[in-house]
């Protein structure tokens, strides 16, 4: 093999270029009284030349000292022939020098699609699939080398889409995996998260309500380390790009994400995710993922807004917004095992309105309608946040008093006797008979086992006894 370092024989390098292009693009025409076998040889290398051109993005010859020697098409990768005949192919090289570079150029034994990267003239790169032969003297020595090159970039970018999709693929069905497993809205979000953080390296990330200010910002759901200054940063990023995922450095140093997950019910939230100081920058695939996760988490808050919103219109009466019978009955027989527990008394009043009926009857539905709703703001107004308030049905009222005794419930239905009929006055006016009200107190003693309807049945009767002594009074009922 010559030494690659030796000095070329003596030829000036003008002379050599201009032989090595005249060759590479001259259309070869036979002279008049050229052989026939002259002819098919001239026809078959103009044949191969064509074929060359229509088949590579590149191809190439070298000599013995690595230098182009024949380069096609003109330019080829940007680069006029002229400039890159005479001179190193390994100039061409993205890393010549690294030690797992490719060089195509020299090959030792014949290879195809083996990939390598190039240079282009402006400064970028271009991946090349290269088949490529050396070529041997009449010694069998290696004397350059001969080749092809096929354009694999925007092959590579497709396929580097497409795996970069099917990675996305893959981390969102394990984290739909992750909460499908889950019943309740609230640990679907945290196997969401948990999933999110694994699959992308996050030191932490959360769930938060934008309706918070800065570090004041309630994460809903968090998972991993917490960052409170990146969560702040992370707020006030989305203050300023309120619509877009965003992304920048908290003071601290951390890398921040953050993502838009407003639902249209319920949770006006955010989704933000956190590196350590001098971790890597986000990648396009991280940004895409979260994105499609924030997506998630909105359907998540949606649906949870939904299902809170069926229970509470099953649980609520819909004209005052109380509790309504059943669910009245249902945290009475919760509230009841929890005095056994505790040891302490309770308090039912069963209210009903006098003259509800002619008021009814004489100013229509519309005035009725709210005379219930005064009197139920009456009720709220007069028990604790720890009560129970409830429209039983019709002109029909109940409380629940926590802790309260028989005579605690009737300070509370004296007050609610002497204030009633002034809350609803204006709508008697006009000579209707005033509304009053009724109330029947059953007092529940701990150790003392009653059910639900049975106390009711006594709330009740207490109340019917009230009305038969004149009405607008309450009663206590007798004690089990």
């Amino acid at each position: 093999m010559p030494n690659a370092s030796a000095a070329p024989p003596r030829q000036t390098r003008a002379a050599s270029r201009a032989r090595v292009k005249a060759a590479a693009s001259t259309v070869i025409v036979p002279p008049p009284d050229a052989t026939p076998l002259h002819g098919a040889l001239l026809d078959s290398r103009q044949r191969w030349r064509d074929l060359v051109h229509l088949a590579a993005d590149f191809a190439f010859e070298t000599d013995a000292w690595g230098r182009f020697v024949f380069v096609s098409p003109d330019p080829a990768l940007g680069w006029p022939a002229a400039t890159l005949l005479g001179q190193t192919a390994d100039l061409l090289l993205v890393d010549a020098a690294g030690a797992a570079c490719f060089n195509p150029f020299r090959p030792e034994t014949p290879i195809r699609r083996r990939r390598a990267w190039l240079k282009r003239p402006d400064g970028s790169s271009v991946c090349l699939s290269f088949a490529a032969a050396p070529l041997l003297d009449a010694e069998g020595r290696i004397a350059g080398a001969r080749g092809v090159g096929q354009d694999m970039s925007e092959q590579d970018r497709r396929e580097a889409e497409v795996a970069g999709a099917l990675r996305r693929g893959e981390v969102l069905d394990h984290i739909l995996w992750r909460m499908r497993r889950e019943v309740l809205a609230p640990r679907m979000l945290q196997a969401a998260l948990d999933a999110l953080g694994h699959a992308t390296g996050c030191e932490g990330l959360a769930l938060v309500d934008r309706l918070g200010n800065g570090i004041d910002a309630l994460p809903l759901y968090a998972s991993g380390r917490a960052a409170p200054d990146a969560v702040a940063a992370a707020m006030a990023l989305l203050a300023a790009h309120p619509q877009d995922n965003s992304q920048g450095t908290a003071p601290d140093g951390r890398l921040m994400m953050v993502c838009p997950a407003d639902a249209r019910f319920g949770a006006v939230a955010a989704l933000v995710m956190w590196r350590e100081p001098g971790s890597r920058a986000w990648d396009a695939d991280e940004r895409t993922l979260a994105s499609a996760t924030a997506a998630i988490l909105r359907v998540i808050l949606e649906h949870d807004a939904i299902q809170k919103e069926m229970v509470r219109q099953a649980r609520t009466d819909p004209l005052t917004g109380l509790l309504n019978r059943r669910a009245f009955m249902d945290e009475m027989a919760r509230r009841l095992t929890r005095l056994e527990v505790d040891g302490a008394p309770g308090a039912l009043l069963f209210i009903d309105l006098d003259n509800f009926k002619m008021l009814n009857d004489t100013r229509g539905h519309d005035a009725g309608d709210e005379a219930l709703r005064l009197v139920a703001r009456l009720l709220e107004a007069n028990v604790r946040p720890m009560d129970l308030v409830a429209r039983l049905g019709g002109d029909e009222f109940a409380l629940w008093l926590d802790g309260a005794d028989q005579f605690a419930a009737a300070e509370r239905a004296e007050q609610l006797r002497l204030n009633g009929p002034a809350a609803v006055e204006h709508l008697t006016l006009d000579g209707t008979a005033k509304i009053t009200m009724s109330t029947g107190i059953a007092a529940r003693w701990p150790g003392r086992y009653e059910a639900v309807e049975t106390l009711m049945d006594r709330a009740d009767q207490a109340m019917y006894a009230a009305k038969r002594s004149g009405r607008g009074a309450w009663r206590v009922a007798p004690a089990t």
